[in-house]
Parts: C-alpha cells; structure tokens; sequence
C-alpha cells in the first residue's frame, strides 16, 4: 500500500512517519518545493497521476493568531488546497484521511459537540479550515474527516513544549482557566489516521466526519499543572481569564468534542491524554 501524505513535518506528520512500518504502508513525502500548498492549482493533478493507493493529509496554516493577517495564505492551505487534493482522490478512486480541528465550532456550547453539529468558526484559522472541511465533502472523494483539538508532541510547536520552556526561566504562570478542551497526543492523532484510511479501503461507507481527541476534557491552566507535575516541576499556576489574555484571534471557550463515533463506526477509542503527557516529557528528556 503506497500512501501520499501531505505535511509529514508537522506533529501528526511526523508521528505517522514513525508508525508507518507496524501499519504495513509505505509513505511517500512529497517535497515542499514540489508539493506547494500555496499553488492549490497543482495538486490535483500530482495526486491523480501518482499512483497512490490512498493519501492522508495532516498539512496546514496553524498559526492561528497570524492567519488574521496572512488570510490569503491560510485559505491557500487550509482550504484550496485540500479541496484541490480531494478532487484529485476522486479522480483516482482512492480514499483520503483528512484532519481538521475544534476550532469550526464557536465554543458557545456547554455539551461536548458531536460531528454533526453546526460549525460556526469565530475567526480566519477556523473559517478556512471548515471551508477546507467543505470542499472536500464536494469533491466526490472518499474522504474521512478527523477534528483535533489541543495537540501536543515532543517535536514542531505546541502548549506543552511552550510551558516546558517558560518554566526554565519562571517559576510563576498566568494561565487562561476560563477556555475548555481535550488535548489530543499527536502519536494517537496519527495511528488514529492510519487506522481509518485502513477502513475506508476496506469500507468506503465509513467515510465522513469523525471527533478524534484526549479521554478528558480540561482547561488550559489544569492542563498547565499536569504538565509541571509530570515533569516533577515547581511551577505556580495562577488562573486568568481570557480578557487577562487578549490575542488577535478569539479561541472558543468551550471547544470540547464527543468522539463517541468514531469509536462505534472504525473502533478507535479515546486515548488517554495525561498518559501520552508522560511519554512527551520523557521523550523530552524532562522527567528525573
């Protein structure tokens, strides 16, 4: 099985690439310079004519407070180019994993949001990225869609690394208490992909919309503390809320998912996230 995928840098990228071999698949990484996301143009046809089996896309403008000034380039990546890719599925007939984020939903709920309920992001990063969601859905591909939310590895840019940084030089932090969510590990993010574009060869009726994150929803600032107690810090974190912590792009407050779907139709269950927190700090030579 020869499988395209599209961002193999990033966390999840990455965690596929090193879990590859125990799935049976051979990964192909195009190259960025080859392979732009910012000429959505092209890629139809590079995946049409590849001779791949499947492809997974984990690429995307993460830069959630810079995508406000950089719109054009978060909707050439975010949004055209995975439709461009989708298209370029069904015109080979195979089957594409696509992941998007919680960040579609504007986080006024108080109940964990299902597959099926209504997007309504709250700013560019999360527009682009349902617009992306909704071209793909258009494409005639047979695409399943994973939402993530919170992820967090040893490698590329993300919470626990950022908190793990700060705590060199502090030994005090405001952390925003008030914005609800379940980290996701990036190792489970990807064998979840895997496991899906698995199924859809063998079932292309499971294709659709899935929630895919951590077993327990938290805020930032606990989420802070299981950090530092994990990596046996002494760090105060001290509960702000989100107007202490103005940024360009307003964050949903309560952007928790309900993954029970995808654990009935594929069998993926929700991995335990303070779990996964301990292997990340030991892979990052933090834990005594």
């Amino acid at each position: 099985m020869r499988v395209l995928l599209i961002g193999g840098r990033g966390q999840v990228g990455t965690e596929i690439l090193r879990q590859t071999q125990a799935h049976g698949i051979s990964i192909h990484v195009p190259d960025r310079a080859y392979f732009d996301l910012c000429e959505p143009l092209r890629l139809r046809g590079e995946v049409a004519g590849g001779g791949y089996d499947g492809v997974i896309n984990a690429a995307a403008y993460t830069a959630v407070d810079n995508a406000e000034n950089e719109q054009q380039k978060a909707r050439l990546i975010n949004a055209d180019s995975p439709g461009q890719i989708a298209l370029g599925c069904a015109d080979a007939g195979i089957p594409l994993v696509h992941y998007s984020t919680d960040y579609v939903f504007n986080g006024e709920g108080c109940s964990p949001y299902k597959a099926s309920d209504a997007t309504d992001p709250l700013g560019v990063y999360g527009t682009t990225k349902r617009d992306g969601e909704t071209l793909v859905n258009a494409s005639g591909a047979t695409a399943a869609i994973i939402r993530l939310s919170w992820v967090f590895s040893a490698h590329g840019n993300n919470f626990v690394k950022t908190m793990l940084r700060l705590a060199k030089t502090k030994d005090s932090l405001r952390v925003v208490a008030d914005q609800f969510g379940k980290p996701t590990p990036a190792s489970a993010a990807a064998e979840a992909g895997l496991i899906t574009l698995k199924e859809l060869f063998k079932n292309p009726a499971k294709a659709g919309t899935y929630h895919f994150c951590g077993d327990g929803e938290t805020h930032w600032a606990d989420f802070a503390r299981a950090i530092f107690e994990k990596a046996e810090l002494k760090v105060d974190v001290v509960d702000i809320t989100t107007d202490q912590f103005p940024t360009p792009a307003k964050r949903p407050t309560y952007s928790v998912m309900c993954t029970d779907e995808i654990k009935s139709r594929l069998g993926i269950s929700a991995p335990s996230w303070r779990e996964h927190l301990l292997d990340v700090i030991t892979e990052l030579n933090y834990k005594k």
